[in-house]
């Protein structure tokens, strides 16, 4: 079994200059604050999904980067199916510099599986090496400043393919 330590890729989608939140509104209760942008906040969008099967988690970190994804060491998660994940608002306690996972539980069973994807803020590259090992990107790779209002973040999901932890390749 692969562990992928909470990983998460996240993105925030901008659509001529606009945010487009009907889709967040519909995920998640925190949607409105991102709407009225007034309190520091994520608007994350995850791409790349590999299907609408099984949930899908978003965890906010801050403090410490050397503890970003240690277990149970969010400061938010959201879990939602992953047919409705799309743009997630994620609330933050108030300016600062924090790190975003995201992970696809494919078969929503709560463990780490060959299928399930992950992703983080930065879009760091990981080896299946590095998810064996549980050897953490650099926090500065991760890192986001987030300031009063709504910071978009673009997350994109990682899955196991062959040898590779990788985007999927869009197919013809």
């Amino acid at each position: 079994m692969l562990k992928l330590f909470g990983s998460t890729i996240l993105t925030m989608a901008a659509i001529g200059g606009s945010f487009s939140f009907a889709r967040a509104e519909a995920m998640n209760a925190a949607a409105p604050l991102c709407k009225s942008g007034g309190s520091p906040a994520m608007l994350v969008e995850i791409v790349g999904i590999s299907s609408g099967s099984g949930i899908v988690r978003v965890q906010a970190y801050a403090g410490d980067p050397r503890h970003y994804f240690d277990k149970g060491s969010y400061i938010e998660r959201i879990d939602m199916p992953a047919a409705k994940a799309g743009e997630i608002c994620v609330p933050v306690p108030r300016p600062g510099t924090y790190a975003i996972s995201v992970r696809h539980d494919t078969n929503g069973n709560g463990k780490s599986d060959l299928k399930d994807g992950g992703g983080m803020s930065g879009n760091p590259r990981l080896s299946l090496w590095d998810l064996a090992l549980k050897n953490k990107p650099d926090p500065k790779s991760v890192q986001i400043r987030v300031g009063e209002g709504v910071t978009p973040v673009r997350v994109v999901m990682n899955y196991v393919q062959g040898s590779a932890f990788r985007p999927l390749q869009a197919r013809p």
